[in-house]
């Protein structure tokens, strides 16, 4: 049974003038009042906030060990997301491995297996060999501000059930995946991260899983990354419906070329660069357009392009079949193209 929520905020204050309704000073109030938080009180409220959390959902978390053919194996942390056994763990950890554990706080040593993993975002989906298992939900990670109390759980170093807070110091944050895929809307926050803990969750207040951490950068104290949990639903419906992730592809080769500033200056564009069209697969959605190699792509929707990660980013925000706009730039002249977009199944 989940737990109310704790809001660890000071008491509100009032100011009120000693004058009464007359204009004359009134009378001092002699009425007792009650006095101001103590600094031990609120220290005491947010300690209670965070048991509260590791009561209920330490007991999700999980080890997650994995071996290669070649001998080789690694260690990272994960956690239950359904009862039935779906868990979480990092792409890094759990992908490319030939056979997979999941390690309970109580010592139980489950078998478990790949449903899928997603480089791109660095996020692997599990299935536990077990039932009635506790488990995370996903929260909401849209909501996140600076400044908010986080909870970060895993196994650091081979330390089972280990606690570490921290606050969410900004969102919206990117950084590359695995082949070099820029990952947006990454939470950078301040709990302590160590190597094992990629994988486990980054959780609010209320024990709902924001974030799944995935990297810190060496040498750096409090900078740690997670994946937000928005990016976390989207990515494990796709593994359980399809086994892999679906995404959009222009079928173009590309690469980014500047534009000669004569060129910026008559068409009045925003940037002096664009992704250059090597080569246009036949029958992919830019071939059907009548996009061609050779073609500078300056825009899409409105939207300046100044390069691959631009690009990328559009085409990872249509979750669905839809439509670009395309701006190209052929033989000195601007040109609007429409593609029309289909997720392969």
């Amino acid at each position: 049974m989940r737990r109310p929520a704790m809001n660890i905020l000071p008491g509100a204050f009032q100011y009120i003038d000693d004058r009464g309704p007359s204009g004359e000073a009134s009378e001092p109030s002699h009425a007792p009042q009650a006095p101001p938080p103590s600094d031990s009180n609120l220290l005491d409220a947010y300690s209670r906030a965070v048991i509260a959390v590791v009561r209920e959902i330490g007991p999700a978390v999980i080890s997650v060990v994995g071996s290669r053919g070649d001998g080789g194996g690694g260690v990272g942390s994960g956690f239950v997301l359904t009862p039935d056994g779906y868990a979480l763990t990092n792409s890094h950890v759990a992908g490319g491995r030939s056979k997979l554990r999941a390690i309970t706080p109580e010592g139980d040593a489950l078998d478990a297996d790949l449903v899928g993993d997603d480089p791109a975002t660095d996020l692997a989906l599990l299935r536990v060999a077990a039932r009635d298992l506790p488990f995370a939900e996903l929260g909401d990670s849209e909501g996140l501000q600076a400044g908010q109390l986080v909870i970060a759980m895993g196994n650091p170093l081979g330390f089972q059930s280990t606690v570490s807070t921290g606050v969410v110091s900004a969102t919206g944050r990117a950084m590359r995946g695995e082949g070099g895929r820029l990952i947006d809307n990454i939470i950078q926050h301040t709990a302590p991260l160590n190597p094992g803990n990629s994988g486990g969750p980054l959780l609010d207040s209320r024990g709902r899983a924001v974030g799944i951490n995935t990297a810190v950068i060496a040498m750096a104290q409090g900078l740690g990354f997670a994946i937000p949990a928005k990016t976390a639903q989207w990515v494990v419906g796709e593994l359980v419906t399809h086994g892999r992730v679906r995404r959009h592809s222009l079928g173009i080769t590309a690469t980014i070329a500047p534009l000669p500033r004569r060129l910026v200056r008559e068409h009045d564009l925003l940037s002096d660069q664009a992704v250059h069209v090597i080569e246009v697969a036949p029958g992919g959605p830019a071939d059907r357009a009548g996009i061609k190699s050779g073609d500078l792509i300056v825009g899409v929707n409105g939207r300046v392009i100044a390069g691959l990660d631009d690009l990328h980013q559009i085409l990872s925000a249509f979750r669905s079949s839809g439509q670009l706009l395309v701006t190209v730039l052929r033989e000195e002249r601007l040109m609007e193209m429409p593609i029309a977009l289909r997720l392969a199944e």
